[in-house]
């Protein structure tokens, strides 16, 4: 196996290639737009046999992506931020239509006011249009969960899009080694795609046609089994992956000392480097703290977050967005999840990072001591400019 030094979105561009993808149709975007100007680059030197599309915004390259899915290709997009709020639409279509489409995101926050820094509000927001969603710790993980992504996938019992999420700048434009798996090897695990539930000409078929109220229901619940089924094929396939490469990234939520801590940390993306090592920290100085991280959103671990939750009293997770319920997306989930659990801890939720404020080693510590506080808040606010940093609801 080969190791380059890549950044998070060269990751991305070699897993296509790897992938042996035929269509991909894209729109330049900070920091997205080098994934698909080294993808072009391998199309045009015969490196990747594909058909590149160039269209005129984000919202055409999904519906092109759509349409050559829905011939049985095997697709890729990419984009980020105020991109991705342009494909609304078009995400329920893709998903709707069970068409297997990958796609890279650089998260980054959205406006008003204006930025190209880290933040997951961009996808967070696209959370229920019924797609994979998978949040990368570093370039190594994001290749790998692409070449592993198009697998799920197009699992004739999945058969839904997912987007691999990577943090802005931390990863799209940061280097470090990564191992490239050899293409004959990645032929043996990700072979052709299966040819079901596309249009092929002279077979009557229809993708996305009109429904009325007597069937739509059904197709909406189908669309949930199959998220549910995922998560069964995520797991095979992961398993598969790590038997032929040697990698394995840990599942949906992967976790670090858990095993007998007073308060365990929940995190996506990038922060999770910096929580892991404060765990040693805190560890060496005889707190007993632990980790884990939301690597996959949707379908959101549910059984692995209870089995976590069982031997611990005090959960924080930490929001990279910010969504206007009772606490942000990640947290709302965890406590959703463990409504139903035998033991429920306490949840505090820490909006912290939003538009690439960075999460270093003494702000992630700050949050553990308030986790293990005599009196830790629902909702948290840590390091705002204003000194007002911690809402809590009565």
């Amino acid at each position: 196996m080969p190791k380059l030094v890549l950044s998070g979105n060269s990751a991305q561009s070699y897993a296509v290639k790897l992938a042996r993808v035929q269509v991909v149709a894209a729109y330049p975007i900070t920091p997205q737009t080098s994934i698909v100007e080294k993808i072009a680059d391998f199309v045009s030197s015969g490196k990747l046999d594909a058909q590149y599309i160039k269209v005129e915004s984000e919202h055409s390259a999904l519906q092109a992506s759509l349409s050559a899915a829905g011939l049985g290709a095997r697709v890729y997009t990419a984009t980020s931020s105020q991109g991705i709020l342009l494909m609304h639409e078009l995400l329920h279509w893709a998903a709707g239509a069970r068409t297997p489409i990958i796609m890279g995101v650089a998260n980054r926050g959205v406006a008003a006011p204006w930025t190209i820094e880290t933040d997951h509000t961009d996808t967070i927001a696209q959370r229920d249009t019924g797609w994979i969603q998978y949040y990368a710790e570093s370039n190594q993980e994001v290749l790998d969960t692409v070449l592993q992504a198009f697998r799920i996938a197009e699992d004739p019992s999945v058969r839904l899009p997912a987007m691999i999420n990577e943090d802005a700048f931390f990863l799209t434009h940061t280097v470090e080694p990564v191992d490239v798996p050899e293409q004959e090897l990645v032929d043996r695990f990700l072979p052709p795609r299966p040819d079901i539930g596309v249009l092929k000409i002279g077979r009557r078929n229809r993708l996305g046609s009109f429904c009325g109220p007597e069937l739509y229901m059904e197709f909406r619940h189908q669309v949930a089994r199959a998220m549910e089924a995922a998560k069964g094929v995520a797991r095979d396939t992961e398993a598969e992956y790590a038997r032929l490469t040697g990698r394995d990234h840990g599942g949906a939520l992967p976790t670090y000392r858990t095993e007998d801590a007073d308060a365990v940390l929940i995190t996506m993306g990038t922060a999770s480097t910096t929580a892991r090592a404060v765990v040693d920290t805190m560890r060496a100085d005889g707190r007993r703290v632990g980790f884990a991280k939301l690597r996959r959103f949707r379908p959101f671990p549910v059984d692995e977050l209870r089995d976590l939750a069982a031997s611990v009293d005090r959960i924080g997770v930490v929001d990279r967005s910010f969504t206007f319920g009772a606490m942000g997306a990640a947290a709302t989930e965890v406590s959703a999840a463990l409504y139903g659990s035998s033991h429920r801890p306490l949840v505090t939720d820490f909006v912290a990072g939003l538009g690439g404020r960075d999460l270093d080693p003494a702000s992630v510590r700050s949050l553990f001591e308030v986790l293990l506080s005599a009196s830790p808040p629902e909702v948290s606010w840590p390091g705002l400019k204003t000194g007002e940093e911690v809402t809590t609801h009565g």
